[in-house]
């Protein structure tokens, strides 16, 4: 006779379950923004996704333990900067805590006075529409407002490493 109860599974293993999540390669992104008070945050992520094309709306997640959480939320936009191939040492000092993650980088201002990454793959300005705890982090939504694009090649993450993107061939058979 089947339950109405849902069936117990025991626990993943944390490390175990984070190797097979990282089997889905990603691109590599620094996410920036600007607080109210002019301070510039930026945060490696591979968590970033589409979400719709009308309207236009993507989504990114950040831990709740983030020290640059309540600053995301409060400027209120972001910027996807999607890394370019030869912009690993970018993806590795913003993956860091540090005084000044912006000190030496290249970087301009965006529609709305947030930091736009020089030389990315493609940049994304957004406004947030949303924010919602999940488990132990925030997803963040943004209807994008401004982006750009470039043919340049995008740095990517899979298995725990920074990988180069090899293009195949149309198969026939």
């Amino acid at each position: 006779m089947a339950s109405d109860q849902p069936q117990a599974f025991p626990a993943p293993d944390p490390l175990d379950l984070r190797r097979a999540f990282g089997r889905f390669g990603t691109g590599v992104t620094v996410i920036t923004a600007r607080t109210p008070e002019g301070q510039r945050l930026g945060v490696t992520a591979n968590s970033f996704n589409t979400v719709s094309l009308a309207p236009p709306i993507v989504l990114w997640s950040l831990a709740l333990h983030s020290p640059s959480l309540a600053g995301f939320r409060a400027a209120g936009r972001f910027v996807v900067n999607v890394l370019a191939l030869e912009q690993l040492a970018l993806a590795q000092r913003f993956a860091r805590p540090a005084p000044d993650k912006f000190a030496g980088v290249d970087c301009s201002e965006g529609r709305h006075e947030q930091p736009v990454l020089a030389g990315c793959a493609a940049s994304i300005e957004c406004r947030i529409v949303g924010d919602q705890p999940v488990g132990d982090h925030v997803l963040f939504l943004g209807e994008v407002e401004h982006y750009a694009h470039s043919a340049t090649a995008p740095l990517l993450f899979c298995n725990g490493q920074f990988q180069q993107g090899v293009g195949l061939a149309d198969r026939q058979g």
